[in-house]
Order: C-alpha cells, then structure tokens, then sequence
C-alpha cells in the first residue's frame, strides 16, 4: 500500500515538476523570452485550447450562414419552403374532401340516391345539436331536426329562425303554382312538385352561382344553384335553360323555363328542390307556392 502511495506521489510530483521554456536566437544566442511552466500547466492548457476551440467552431456552424456549406445540411430557405409546402398540402387536401363531399352530394341529387348519415354535424350552433339528439329520440330523421333550428314556425312565410340565414338570405318563390306532389322523405321524393303552364318563368331562390346547368335523361333539362351557407337548389324538368354553369344569378333572377322534359316528367310542371349542407328541406316550409 506504501509502495503504491510512493507511486502516486512521484507521478504528481512529475507533473508539478517546474519546466522553463526559453526562446533564443540561433546566430546570436540572445535569449528572446521564456516561460515557467510544469506538465500539469500544458495539459491544461491544451484541454482548455481544444474546448473553446470545438464551443467557437459549434457556435460559428450553428448561428452563420457557413452552416449551409456542409455537406447533407439543407439550408433554412429550403427547409422554410418545406414547411410552407407541408401547410399547402394540408390544405389542399382539405380543400380537395370538401369538394369530393360537394360532388357527391351534387351526385345524390342528380341521381336522387342519398343516404343520410347518422351524424351530419352541420354548421350550425351547439344548441341545434340538443335539439337534434332529442329529434331522433322521438324517431325523427336528422334532416327534420336540422329543419326545425331552422325554422322558427312551420309557416309558408319564409320566416326562418338561423338569425344568420335571416340576414344573408332573401329567398324569392321560384313559381306559383298547384303543388301536385308534395315533398315526401319516406318515398325518396325529396321536391315539390309544382303544376305550371307551359314556358312559366322559374327564378332563382336567392343571390348564388350556376353549378349546373345540362339535360339528363331522367329529369330533363336540369339547372343548380349554389347560394351561400352551403345552401342548394335544384330546378328539373325544365323545358329551356336561360343560364349556363358559372353564372351568377340574382335573387328573382328567371334561369328557366318550366317544361316537361325527362322521362320522370308526367306533365308540365317544376320539380323544386332545396338542400342545406347535404340534407333535403321542405320547401313548402320555405315558401308559398298557391298563387
């Protein structure tokens, strides 16, 4: 045990061991300068010459543009439009559902083949939904209770309860007539049915945007307006189309002209319907049709 004490001691004292550097010129032997120093000072300072070394050249790469320069490391222009392209694709394909979901009701309608979802969640305040819960407590589809948050007495006044919908909409009777089919969920008759003379002018419900406007075999000559507050009406049977698809129409605005086209046809009449977010609505609780 004394031997190995011995040892450390020795070696300590190696270190600690007092050394003078001395600097001399080669021709003249004049001595220039010199440095007391032990090994425990060089090692030192070596240790701490490497460390601030290694901290500047990290601090340098890290916060200066020379940290682009290494191989592999992107630079922060690249990795700026990286994330800017990450939010843009995140939106597009937001954009993209809600226009598959748009399509697909467009499609529903066309083909009058929609299948109500058990939670369609639509854009309306928190209190609706209660209402909605106790609806379908009482067997009543989500359609109807939406139906009613939106219309404060089951009138044919256009009086409506969504304050929004008060305010932005003004919903013109597309055309007075007979209703001769009345609006019927149960047998997938989601329109009215009004009985018109012939080349009777149909107008538009509200302010909006032709989205479709063509001839089907089923229900003639077909014209689509999408208005605001993910509202949609849909004129069929027409006998002449006086709008194309992109047009904006006014509230009132005549965009057709009743007919009996389409093999669905049974005589001259409008079939009229009207949607809300994807959910067919009465129109009669919208509107008085009687002349």
């Amino acid at each position: 045990m004394a031997i190995k004490d011995n040892k450390k001691k020795k070696q300590f004292k190696k270190l600690m061991n007092p050394y003078r550097l001395v600097v001399v010129n080669e021709e003249t032997f004049e001595e220039q300068f010199q440095i007391g120093l032990s090994r425990l000072n060089l090692i030192v300072f070596l240790v701490l010459t490497f460390t601030i070394l290694s901290l500047s050249v990290f601090f340098v790469v890290s916060y200066t543009p020379l940290k682009e320069y290494i191989p592999g490391y992107d630079s922060s222009e690249i990795r700026k439009k990286a994330v800017e392209n990450l939010f843009l694709a995140d939106s597009l394909i937001s954009i993209y559902k809600k226009n598959e979901q748009y399509l697909n009701i467009v499609r529903g309608v066309l083909s009058d083949n929609l299948v109500f979802k058990e939670d369609p969640n639509p854009n309306f305040s928190e209190n609706n939904l209660t209402t909605k819960q106790n609806a379908t407590r009482n067997n009543i589809t989500p359609a109807d209770s939406v139906l009613r948050d939106l219309v404060s007495r089951e009138d044919k006044f256009n009086v409506v309860n969504n304050t929004r919908l008060a305010e932005e909409l003004f919903l013109i009777v597309p055309a007075k007539g007979i209703v001769s089919q009345a609006y019927d969920q149960n047998n997938k008759h989601f329109a009215v049915d009004i009985a018109l003379e012939e080349g009777t002018p149909i107008k538009s419900v509200a302010n909006g945007t032709i989205v479709f406007a063509e001839y089907t075999a089923q229900t003639g000559y077909v014209i689509m307006v999408e208005h605001d507050l993910g509202m949609l009406s849909v004129y069929k049977h027409n006998s002449i189309l006086n709008k194309e698809q992109g047009d904006i129409v006014a509230a009132g605005e005549v965009i057709a002209q009743a007919g009996n086209t389409g093999e669905y046809s049974t005589g001259w009449h409008l079939h009229f319907e009207l949607w809300i977010d994807g959910y067919s609505l009465n129109p009669e609780l919208f509107f008085d049709f009687e002349k």
